[in-house]
């Protein structure tokens, strides 16, 4: 197994300033202008810059982090540059109702990661996007598991399909989650694992916290996820890439 690093950011936690951004973001900033996207982006930006940062050991000066670069891939996928050169780390990147998370992992890892509010989803979305097995899943749980059911099996399916770099352009019915019943909770994680059509296999782990589902996937599989230090103390902590 693999190791992988996660950060939770807030809206709280992201400066007032722009001047961690880097020459680029800030012009793709300034072409931003609904509130909520603004908003949005800059703390996804945030958390992936401060996660990454923490992963390769670097400084959280804001100088520094404009030097981490947040690119879109052809696939839409992020990827990162430090100093306009590609940096060793992959990450994967989600933000729902002011929160953002990030992952992190070594280069040549396959990795997605989400997080969904848990609240209620109807029948027709359950049979338009979940597959057969997946229905069969929700039609056996009881009223009041229901909610957060369905939410785990929508985020992992988004973070499966993030690891495949193809995100929602996929059918979400190619890929089918399996929740590992009777699995182990480590540090408030609990695993499961997402079969694609094409005979593929993802591991990962999901967690439950604050009304929200988070997942993680990764191939290889990877070891119950890593908390990375908080911004504040980020000088303090050892490279846990080393």
């Amino acid at each position: 197994m693999k190791p992988v690093y996660w950060l939770e950011q807030t809206q709280a936690d992201v400066p007032a300033e722009n001047d961690w951004l880097s020459a680029r973001e800030s012009v793709c900033l300034s072409g931003l202008r609904v509130a909520k996207r603004r908003a949005d982006w800059r703390l996804g930006r945030w958390t992936a810059k401060c996660a990454v940062a923490s992963f390769l050991n670097l400084s959280m000066d804001a100088q520094d982090l404009a030097q981490i670069e947040i690119r879109p891939a052809s696939s839409g996928a992020p990827e990162i540059f430090i100093a306009n050169e590609p940096a060793a780390v992959a990450v994967s990147i989600s933000h729902s109702s002011g929160a953002a998370v990030c992952a992190v992992a070594k280069p040549g890892v396959e990795l997605g990661c989400d997080q969904e509010v848990i609240e209620a989803r109807s029948d027709v979305f359950v049979a338009d996007y979940f597959t057969e097995s997946e229905q069969v899943l929700v039609a056996r749980v009881c009223a009041a598991e229901r909610s957060r059911l369905v939410t785990l099996l929508w985020s992992a399916k988004e973070s499966a399909l993030k690891a495949l770099r193809e995100g929602l352009r996929l059918d979400t019915r190619s890929v089918t989650v399996s929740p590992i019943n009777g699995g182990f909770n480590l540090n408030g994680w609990s695993p499961l694992q997402v079969r694609c059509a094409d005979g593929r296999s993802f591991y990962g782990w999901w967690q439950q916290g604050h009304g929200m589902v988070r997942t993680l996937v990764a191939n290889p599989a990877p070891d119950s996820p890593i908390l990375l230090p908080a911004p504040t103390r980020f000088s303090d902590c050892a490279s846990p890439s080393g």
